[in-house]
């Protein structure tokens, strides 16, 4: 009826040659001189098992049954008296009948408080819970219940929890009638205690140091450790370190300074100190420990307190000391073991160099708040342009985002918005160079494209730079979005790398939330860049900001246009409606346009001949005179003589000759079609000619010259502060 794989192996057949056969015939055939026994494995009135094996000795193969019983008994006795694992045999009622010595002595209790009691109560006075429903479902289902894990303290250790595996098997006999249950017993206090470190050890790894802040490391710290390691802890660090200052070396006598900066405990009636008091040295023993230990009850934290051995460890890293901490067990509780040691060292290591990455992150911190915060020092002559407003979100990570609003000749102004790919402090520091060359740029005159160029420039010179120095091999790219706007004309030149925001609102409402096309990157592909001219109306608004690390955190054109669609609105309320807007550490800036007032702009036509001088130096002291400026007409009509015969000389018609008048200054302008740059001569003594510029040069604050598509400006600023009546 049936023919296991051990049967094929011995007599060399398959259960498909042999089923259904009689087993006299099998055996029968395979026999060759061997004596075989059949007999009865279980004595059931209705019915039999029959077993077949080979009869080692021939005498005996009547022995039968009875054979086969003592075998099994004696292998089930060799199992409980000589097996490592704890046996445990429960009758139908659950009722303990049968323990081996290994179960007895793993815990500590004798065989008389043990057997015909049933399991739940025999097991519950070594601390056992032991689970009936389980117990039950196990005899009813016949499905084993295997490594279930019980807590318990036995009588032969109970000041150690142990920790058991059980696994629970049905036992029937030949018919499937239900005998018991079989349960076995392991005790895995070393795998649980072991797994639980790592645990801990991996969870430490997690969230220590998570925040680059050393007040929130310590209370990481802290958190990870109680109560699941011990039950009270005590976090103490520097002055030095508390102060964002360099931890320091350790000291030979072990005395310093100590604040607690986290603790926490288990024991409300038994609080830690409070964060931020002043810990005495007894705490951590004679004086700051070197290394791990272990101290003793006896001390200042003895006494009334619950706590037992206490469990000290440094907190250093290269030989700078950050501080110290203590760990506490209750009384009663799990002593501290070597294991414990261990793993108390791995952690304070990761926390210490946590410590000091924080360090260096404040530090940087600090470094990069003092440049981000750069002020772009508002100037007068700006306002006379467009009233500005700015704003900055901070942040904290070091964006490398800045604004500037630079006073140009003739009363222009320039706005700019860069920011820095990457955050860091070397992003902050690049940031702040590049800010110096476009200030330097902006005293060139150049149009917003050439000026971005030459910025490409730098930004590809500060790359070789960082690459020979710090061998980095990232590259800094920049965002940068330059606009010039000319409140005498009302015309705003603009060029755009990247995609910093850049938006016109016009005064009817009207908003063009992108009037240039995003360009390729400074540092990057390099120009062309993006560039558009236009013509803006006297109030119309201009929103430049540093763009977000993604399109997702930056405004979206909705939002953006109910935020700026209010012309009605001041550029400082503007600025507010937007800035929530923005990312973190970007920056912003908003500015009015304006329009010089006509009586403050004098512009006359210069016919393309040389005694054209002289009507233009008289126009220039009658409007001197009419502005009542404290400059001398003699110099400021030197000045137009000069300019205006260099134009008539060497440029091309048509000729424009302009006075924009400030409030302690005066502005000539010389407008010509040509493109030839004009340059100071050194003359000799016997020329004749030669000496304009030089002239200019000499008695003008400053001269330079712009170019445009279809010509140039030449201009000189005269100031009343360097200039006295008498300079002619």
């Amino acid at each position: 009826m049936g023919w296991s794989v051990a049967a094929e192996h011995l007599f060399g057949r398959t259960a498909a040659h042999v089923l259904g056969s009689s087993v006299f015939e099998v055996v029968g055939s395979l026999a060759r001189g061997r004596a075989w026994r059949i007999v009865p494995l279980v004595q059931e009135p209705r019915e039999r098992t029959w077993g077949v094996w080979q009869d080692k000795d021939e005498g005996s193969a009547g022995g039968g049954n009875e054979d086969l019983l003592s075998l099994g008994e004696a292998i089930l006795d060799a199992v409980f008296t000589q097996a490592d694992v704890g046996l445990h045999f429960l009758d139908p009622q659950l009722r303990v009948l049968r323990v081996n010595p290994s179960a007895i002595g793993m815990r500590g209790i004798s065989l008389e408080n043990v057997i015909g009691l049933p399991a739940v109560e025999a097991y519950a006075s070594i601390g056992l819970r032991i689970d009936e429903g389980m117990l039950r479902e196990v005899l009813d289902s016949g499905r084993p219940a295997r490594d279930v894990l019980l807590r318990g303290r036995p009588a032969a250790d109970p000041e150690r929890e142990h920790v058991f595996s059980v696994s629970v098997y049905r036992v029937r006999n030949g018919a499937g009638r239900a005998l018991g249950l079989v349960a076995t017993t392991v005790d895995v206090t070393a795998r649980e205690r072991a797994q639980a470190r790592l645990r801990l050890l991996h969870r430490a790894r997690e969230m220590i140091g998570r925040t680059l802040d050393v007040e929130r490391t310590a209370r990481e710290l802290v958190d990870v450790t109680v109560p699941d390691f011990a039950d009270s802890a005590v976090v103490a660090l520097t002055d030095a370190v508390l102060q964002g200052k360099a931890p320091e070396l350790a000291a030979v006598d072990g005395e310093m300074l100590l604040r607690c900066a986290a603790a926490g405990s288990t024991r409300a009636d038994c609080p830690p100190p409070p964060t931020g008091s002043t810990l005495l040295p007894a705490l951590f023993g004679p004086k700051l420990p070197s290394s791990v230990a272990i101290l003793p009850a006896e001390g200042a934290h003895s006494g009334r307190t619950p706590y037992g051995p206490r469990l000290v460890a440094p907190l250093s890293a290269r030989g700078q000391v950050f501080g110290a901490v203590a760990f506490e067990r209750l009384r009663g509780g799990e002593p501290f073991t070597p294991g414990d040691v261990d793993l108390a060292k791995s952690i304070t290591t990761r926390t210490a160099s946590s410590l000091e990455n924080a360090l260096r992150f404040t530090r940087e911190h600090i470094v990069m708040t003092a440049l981000q915060s750069w002020p772009i020092g508002q100037e007068r002559q700006t306002q006379r342009a467009a009233e500005i407003a700015q704003r900055h979100r901070p942040g904290g990570s070091g964006a490398g985002s800045w604004f500037d609003a630079l006073p140009l000749p003739g009363a222009r102004v320039a706005l700019v918005v860069g920011q820095v790919e990457r955050p860091g402090l070397s992003a902050v520091a690049t940031m702040s160079r590049l800010r110096t060359a476009v200030q330097a740029l902006t005293t060139l005159d150049l149009d917003p494209h050439e000026l971005l160029a030459r910025l490409h420039s730098t930004v590809l010179r500060l790359d070789r730079e960082q690459k020979s120095m710090q061998g980095s091999i990232d590259e800094p790219t920049v965002h940068c979005t330059i606009a010039v706007h000319d409140p005498v004309s009302g015309r705003l030149d603009a060029a755009r790398a990247g995609r910093s925001l850049f938006a016109i609102v016009r005064p009817d409402g009207t908003m063009d939330a992108d009037p240039l096309p995003m360009g390729p990157l400074l540092g990057g592909d390099g120009p062309p860049f993006a560039s558009t001219s236009l013509v803006l109306p006297e109030g119309s608004t201009v929103c430049l900001a540093s763009p977000a690390a993604t399109r997702e955190q930056g405004p979206t054109r909705r939002g953006l246009a109910a935020a700026l669609a209010h012309p009605h609105h001041g550029p400082q309320q503007m600025a507010d409606d937007v800035q929530h807007l923005l990312a973190p550490d970007r920056v912003l800036l908003v500015a009015r346009t304006r329009r010089l007032p006509p009586d403050e702009v004098a512009q006359w036509d210069v016919p393309p001949e040389l005694r054209s001088a002289g009507p233009a130096r008289e126009q220039t002291q009658t409007r001197l005179q009419e502005w009542g400026l404290d400059i001398a007409p003699f110099t400021a009509a030197l000045v137009v003589s000069e300019l205006v015969t260099n134009a008539i000389r060497y440029g091309a018609p048509p000729i424009t000759l302009r006075l924009i008048r400030g409030e302690t200054t005066l502005t000539c302008e010389i407008d010509d079609a040509a493109l030839a740059a004009p340059y100071p001569r050194h003359a000799k003594a016997t020329d004749e000619g030669g000496r304009g510029l030089y002239i200019c040069a000499t008695l003008a604050k400053s001269w330079g010259v712009r170019y445009r598509e279809d010509g140039k400006t030449v201009w000189a600023e005269l100031d009343s502060r360097t200039t006295g009546p008498d300079a002619g």
